[in-house]
């Protein structure tokens, strides 16, 4: 069932006295970008070997501060909102590399976001582009009740046969090629546990607190396998799980493509839906870094700055959670050899690194490799993998030729990362599993219940 946003108690329309409505250069559009986040960028160039467009274009517009550049020129007067200024700032991932880069810590995925909202006003999207835009951002990411009905279409899908003769017949050519690529890995399909589990799941053993869980949207259709393991890791660590049945999808892929509208009506009914709770836990990198930014995303509505702070200080990964709460170390073996690769929105937006590799080190029997350049960006980032195809598969190239070849698992914390590098393996002719951080832990967990019950029939 969708939201009514008459009965949250938090608006979710802004009254006039709160919207923006001044002017900056060519900027001339409500939720102007931030003259703050400019103003220390002294163009050094430390960013520019950081970020990956740079690196495969060597152009200077394509490079954290060309795009910088750009940005302050449109507040100046200097240039317009066109195409010119449109497609640097959407060719940009949205990594936060070069701030990981940064001495002066500019906040250029803050700017990348605000400036696309000016672009989308002044530019909207039309033609297919503007319908597929429309029919997925708004028609099914938003509405939980259709992204399960998608699930069941793809659930369907797999089991009916309807996949092997697609694929067998070559029916599949029809697609761009990166997409043939994508559902040649598509994960096999369950049950969302947002639907199927009830509110809470009560703590196993002695109680240590309780915790709220973003189930996401493409998560909990995609990977509910995922979502259940995180559930099971946190009940046998003593926390009952909450599930809020009115939560929504986190915005990150709104908020991304220039569509902040959407993205803080979905902020505000996912604030509501937490607001009674001093925790909540994402398993998804790129949601938990987008909860954590919608301070920055109401940083012009000062009703809701506020509030938004608040609910951002809540959240926190899931790998950072248990680590920092003395999560039970397995005492049984979990024998492999991993790497482990930092999703960008882990590593450079929450700067997470050190807590999920501790967690792998210390399940008995894994052995960690180091992956050269593992927060360099594999093509994902968000959907950046359908819009732009042909960077993302440079990337991606470059990400899996960096995978040690003496690996058997490739760790990460996000889902888009998964489906990503899954695509790589296969398209490489690897052999590596592609494994969230959090199931490792889970099937220490379920190898040990199991060893535990058979010394319990002896």
């Amino acid at each position: 069932m969708s939201v009514d946003e008459k009965n949250l108690s938090i608006p979710l329309k802004q009254d006039d006295p709160s919207c923006n409505t001044a002017t900056l250069g060519n900027f001339l559009w409500d939720d102007l970008p931030d003259e703050n986040k400019w103003a220390d960028c002294v163009h050094c160039g430390m960013c520019l070997e950081a970020c990956p467009t740079y690196q495969e274009t060597g152009e200077e517009h394509q490079s954290p501060r060309g795009r910088v550049y750009l940005i302050k020129a449109v507040a100046e007067g200097k240039i317009d909102v066109n195409e010119a200024f449109s497609k640097p700032i959407f060719d940009c991932l949205d990594c936060r590399a070069c701030e990981t880069a940064c001495p002066a810590s500019v906040q250029v995925g803050g700017l990348i976001e605000e400036a696309r909202g000016q672009i989308r006003q002044a530019m909207p999207l039309e033609g297919i582009s503007g319908a597929v835009s429309k029919t997925v951002l708004k028609g099914f990411f938003p509405h939980p009740s259709r992204m399960n009905k998608l699930g069941s279409l793809m659930k369907l899908y797999q089991k009916s046969g309807i996949q092997k003769v697609a694929r067998k017949t070559g029916l599949l050519n029809i697609l761009p090629t990166h997409l043939k690529d994508m559902e040649a890995i598509l994960p096999e399909v369950g049950k969302p546990v947002l639907s199927t589990y009830p509110e809470v799941v009560p703590a196993e053993g002695e109680r240590k607190g309780s915790v709220a869980l973003l189930t996401g949207c493409v998560m909990d259709v995609m990977f509910s396998d995922i979502n259940e393991a995180t559930i099971r890791v946190l009940t046998h660590n003593g926390y009952d799980v909450h599930l809020p049945k009115n939560q929504r999808c986190c915005g990150a892929l709104h908020i991304h493509a220039g569509d902040r509208d959407t993205g803080k009506s979905l902020a505000k009914q996912n604030i509501e839906a937490f607001k009674d709770f001093d925790k909540v836990l994402v398993n998804a990198a790129g949601c938990g870094a987008a909860l954590q930014e919608y301070d920055e995303l109401f940083r012009n509505d000062p009703k809701m700055l506020p509030i938004a702070k608040e609910f951002s200080a809540k959240v926190e990964d899931i790998s950072k959670f248990l680590y920092d709460n003395d999560f039970k170390r397995p005492n049984v073996e979990v024998k492999t050899r991993i790497t482990y690769h930092d999703a960008c929105h882990l590593a450079h937006a929450q700067g997470i690194r050190f807590e999920p590799r501790q967690l792998l080190k210390e399940i008995p029997g894994v052995e960690l490799v180091d992956l050269p350049d593992a927060d360099r960006c594999c093509g994902s980032a968000g959907i950046y993998n359908i819009t732009h195809p042909e960077m993302a598969s440079k990337l991606l190239e470059r990400k899996i030729d960096d995978i040690p070849e003496d690996v058997e698992m490739i760790s990460m914390g996000n889902p888009g990362c998964m489906m990503q590098i899954a695509m790589g393996v296969k398209k490489y002719g690897r052999s590596e599993k592609v494994v969230h951080t959090v199931q490792l832990l889970d099937w220490a967990y379920e190898k040990e219940k199991k060893e535990a019950e058979k010394l319990m029939e002896v």
